[in-house]
């Protein structure tokens, strides 16, 4: 019975890391829908709205019971959060070098 409860536990990990994540994807999309459209010029990244809706598709795709749509949603969210995001922020406070 211990084996069982176990394992059923760790077969849910994966769930709660893509919902832990997909939630990170909502915040993403909130923070990109307030930050600065010119910033996203300025970065060379695709525009304000583009980011707004492949975070919010990415967080609605990692809820899906399909493992590799859930991985394309995490990649588009750390894509975001550690890539387009310290750039965004670094362009708008002005710590950026030509």
């Amino acid at each position: 019975m211990a084996i069982y409860l176990f394992l059923n536990i760790l077969n849910k990990i994966p769930m709660w890391i893509f919902a832990a994540v997909s939630l990170f994807a909502l915040i993403g999309a909130v923070l990109a829908a307030l930050t600065r459209e010119d910033a996203f010029r300025a970065g060379d990244r695709q525009n304000k709205w583009v980011w707004v809706a492949l975070l919010g598709g990415s967080a609605v795709l990692m809820n899906l019971p399909l493992p590799f749509v859930s991985w394309v949603g995490a990649i588009i969210t750390g894509i975001y959060w550690f890539d387009v995001r310290p750039q965004l922020k670094s362009i708008i406070r002005g710590d950026y070098f030509y």
